[in-house]
């Protein structure tokens, strides 16, 4: 007991509400299908925030009912409030409680993005070139092999996604990778996803760019790697000069400050 609070009582109801909430929420496949080696491991991830959440939402609102229940003003009662001043190892624990979950989330969320990120040996290198309201690809391993609107990936090799915005931020996202980053002006941002499964998918811009926003989009492709080949052969652009400069100012992630010579 810490003054009139039933400890015991109360945690045995956080935890019944949190296996409640937790049995109802995890069967559900909220990311729908993956198509990435990262799937699983994002899947899970949110599984574990979901029953934090589910602890941290019952104990609020077993807390919140317990002090209606228990403080409530007597029929015809007007009087002030009963003075207090403070219970210092209640406000310790409720600061405490939640410190642990977040710090335990972010290290969590940490080694996942450590684990999927892991580079692979023989990775294959993608230019990624964002506009209103459109997708194009380049392949500089291959010749620098140029694409527009449909994006091709053999399966089972890591690839790395080099994205430049060549006006606006833009988003990258194909939800079966789970894999997410924004394509930001002047610098260069880099996704790393290992697809697992032959399929066809669709590349979503997820940032508010535009009136055209919601239609920017490209297919993707996951096929196999003599497939993957034949279709680069195929190719007969190259990416434009002009969007192989932007590649090179873009790489410039540090430059040199406004104060610098030559700068």
């Amino acid at each position: 007991m810490i003054g009139r609070l039933p400890i015991a009582k109360m945690f045995a109801a956080t935890l019944v509400g949190t296996v409640v909430i937790s049995a109802v929420m995890l069967p559900i496949n909220w990311n729908g299908q993956g198509a990435s080696t990262a799937a699983p491991k994002i899947d899970q991830l949110l599984s574990v925030m979901i029953v934090l959440s589910a602890f941290v939402f019952s104990l609020v609102m077993m807390m919140l009912f317990y002090a209606l229940w228990k403080f409530r003003a007597k029929p015809g009662d007007e009087s002030d409030g009963e003075p207090i001043h403070g219970n210092t190892r209640l406000e310790i624990a409720w600061t405490l409680i939640p410190t642990i979950i977040v710090l335990f989330g972010a290290g969590y969320s940490w080694s996942v993005l450590d684990a999927i990120e892991e580079p692979a040996k023989d990775p294959l290198t993608v230019d990624v070139f964002s506009q209103q309201f459109a997708w194009s690809f380049g392949y500089p391993e291959q010749e620098n092999a140029y694409s527009e609107g449909e994006l091709h990936v053999p399966v089972g090799r890591q690839v790395h996604f080099k994205m430049h915005s060549l006006d606006v931020i833009h988003s990258f996202w194909v939800p079966e990778w789970r894999i997410k980053k924004d394509n930001v002006p002047g610098i260069t941002t880099t996704a790393i996803v290992t697809p697992d499964k032959v399929g066809t998918y669709q590349l979503v811009c997820t940032e508010l760019c535009g009136f055209g926003h919601a239609a920017m989009r490209a297919e993707v492709v996951v096929e196999p790697a003599p497939k993957f080949r034949e279709w680069i052969a195929g190719l007969e652009e190259e990416i434009p000069a002009p969007y192989l400069e932007t590649i090179k100012h873009d790489t410039e992630t540090n430059p040199l400050p406004l104060d610098a010579g030559g700068a």
